[in-house]
């Protein structure tokens, strides 16, 4: 294993497992399933308990397989999804700063992801393992993760994101 696969390893556990705690959180910390599920309702993803399950099961496989170097394109393009609609949903109104609560946290863990599936996860990887070589690394691997991803994420928003509009106050004179 050289340097660029201790590298790679590295950046996929610490993505990986980062992305598994946020699902394993929504499962099994704080509210729950249910909390989360009126969370969701609260920023217009409806129905709300679907997308409670959808988001913590998809973030808990997409996190492990990303970090067990598994299917790394398709865990990439989950990667991407879900950090696009939570930028979109809740975040992109703020900024670009986390601090501000904006979507640079959310920027970074994806197209972390999607170097990953460019790149290759390295030879440290069950991709390494089981097929013998990387996964559709290179561009294949870039664009299954990031065209995949907003394409899932583009299908979700258009046809479950419902935020309540907020009507304007008359003006008075």
């Amino acid at each position: 294993m050289n340097s660029i696969d201790t590298g790679l390893l590295i950046l996929r556990v610490c993505l990986g497992l980062t992305m598994a705690a946020h699902g394993y959180g929504k499962l099994f910390r704080g509210g729950r399933i249910p909390g989360t599920a009126r969370w969701f309702e609260s920023i217009g993803m409806r129905p709300g308990l679907v997308h409670a399950w959808l988001a913590a099961a998809t973030e808990v496989a997409a996190g492990i397989s990303l970090a067990l170097g598994l299917l790394t394109p398709f865990a990439a393009a989950g990667f991407v999804a879900l950090m696009f609609v939570a930028a979109w949903t809740v975040h992109r109104d703020k900024g670009f700063f986390i601090a501000g609560d904006g979507w640079e946290y959310n920027m970074v863990l994806a197209v972390g992801a999607v170097v990953v599936a460019i790149t290759g996860p390295g030879t440290a990887s069950l991709d390494n393992q089981f097929f013998g070589g990387e996964l559709f690394a290179g561009w294949a691997g870039g664009l299954t993760a990031a065209v995949g991803g907003l394409v899932a994420a583009g299908i979700l928003l258009g046809s479950a994101y419902r935020p309540e509009v907020v009507a304007a106050e008359p003006a008075r004179g």
